[in-house]
């Protein structure tokens, strides 16, 4: 583990400009649309996020007809599970989890799909299951329901309709949506209740439409039948899940005037939502010169509150944006954030304790109370392997002298510039001498 780095910033004044790498949401699904094309359709602006560039490194390395081994070098597991066969270890890219799950079985290969300790923990089952019923022959290497999983060939098509519940992780809709047209009978998808995280739905068959592929949506079922990819150019847009960490920060500061290029106000990524939510905060953005100008002003704060039901990934920033402000507030839709990187909810309620701060959790309700909030000298804040705690934490060192961030590099997930970034818009980046340093007590 990487050594601790402690962040402040001396004044609360946010200036700057501030380029933002592609979208991982993006990125992630021209990458498969791009193999399923077979070239037809290339990837402009790739994304440096290391999920975006494990995918593209499995898909590369797969047309080559390379073996893959301990791709991120994480964990020994690949080498042991079944030496005969191709392994493909993903590290901790769970978009490259999912989405290779419904890929690979189309491919034809046996291989085994696997990840990290904590990737081996998070479900795949309702993905598999599905897979399964379309034609794909999946096994379990060793736990029920989650990875390593052994992809065999020989896929054919069973069905041409699937039932997949609404209110789990979007990702295992868009996995099915994007293989959907190279499946000799197309898919019908039902949709099984409420869609949660719908705007990530949305961006897929968005994405697929610009590549060729037609779709036709009525009530619970989306249609797509077999048809061929158009040549084109699927140009990622900078990652608004990025620039959310910078709505944070101006937030925080008492004046700020930034600058965040090649965003768009028509966004197909639902995180762009950050926008409105952010506005709540005083903070408004003016579309202009390609790009959006984002802007401090005082304002009472009066939205109680925040419905994360479409933008989850949200929720962290948020959350401790209304912490940091003593701002107690009521947080619905976020029933996914305890299969993410880590359970992000014990994650929060462990974090913001640190500065009196509870999340209390009631059903499906959470509620903020800041009534013992108290601003410490230092902070240790641990990240749990997620790159969302990371950089939804850091804004603190904007109300708390000194943010001391454990694993720092986890970032690299999503945001590799983003400790540099900082830098540049004026806060002090400097490693720890504590002696808590590498450790990970919680």
């Amino acid at each position: 583990m990487q050594a601790n780095i402690i962040v402040s910033k001396a004044s609360k004044t946010l200036s700057g400009t501030i380029q933002l790498t592609g979208s991982k949401s993006e990125c992630n699904r021209a990458l498969i649309i791009e193999a399923l094309s077979k070239g037809t359709v290339k990837v402009k602006n790739m994304s440096d996020a290391a999920d975006a560039v494990t995918l593209s490194s499995v898909l590369k390395n797969k047309e080559q007809g390379t073996r893959i081994k301990d791709l991120q070098g994480q964990d020994p597991y690949s080498l042991v599970l079944a030496p005969s066969i191709p392994n493909i270890n993903i590290g901790p890219a769970g978009t490259a989890m999912r989405f290779l799950t419904a890929f690979l079985p189309l491919q034809d290969q046996n291989v085994v799909l696997t990840g990290t300790q904590r990737m081996q923990q998070r479900p795949i089952g309702i993905l598999v299951d599905a897979m399964r019923k379309l034609g794909a022959k999946i096994d379990y290497v060793n736990n029920e329901g989650f990875p390593p999983l052994q992809i065999h060939s020989g896929f054919e098509q069973q069905t041409d309709r699937i039932s997949i519940k609404g209110d789990i992780s979007s990702q295992y809709i868009t996995a099915l949506l994007l293989i959907a047209s190279s499946l000799p009978q197309g898919l019908t998808l039902q949709i099984e209740g409420e869609l949660t995280s719908k705007p990530y739905v949305e961006m897929t068959l968005a994405m697929l439409q610009q590549a060729g592929i037609q779709h036709s949506w009525g009530g619970n079922n989306i249609h797509i039948q077999n048809q061929p990819f158009k040549e084109t150019d699927l140009v990622v847009e900078p990652d608004w899940s990025a620039a959310s960490y910078w709505y944070a920060i101006a937030a925080l500061s008492d004046t700020a005037e930034l600058f965040l290029p090649a965003l768009k106000p028509y966004s197909l990524q639902g995180d762009s939502v950050i926008t409105e939510i952010m506005a709540n905060f005083g903070i408004t953005s003016h579309f202009k010169d390609g790009g959006v100008y984002l802007q401090k002003e005082a304002k009472p704060i009066l939205r109680k509150i925040f419905d994360f039901k479409e933008c989850p990934d949200l929720a962290q920033t948020v959350i401790v944006v209304c912490a940091a402000l003593g701002h107690d507030a009521t947080f619905t839709g976020l029933e996914t954030l305890k299969i993410k990187e880590t359970d992000r909810i014990a994650a929060l309620q462990n974090e913001l304790a640190k500065i009196g701060v509870k999340l209390t959790e009631k059903g499906q309700v959470y509620k903020l109370d800041c009534s013992e909030k108290h601003i410490p000298e230092k902070v240790m804040i641990h990240t749990y392997e997620d790159h969302r705690m990371a950089m939804a934490f850091a804004p603190l060192a904007l109300v708390v002298p000194q943010i001391e961030i454990e694993d720092p590099m986890v970032v690299e997930k999503s945001y590799p510039a983003f400790w540099k970034d900082l830098e540049k818009s004026g806060f002090e980046i400097k490693k720890s001498e504590s002696p808590e340093d590498g450790k990970s007590e919680r």
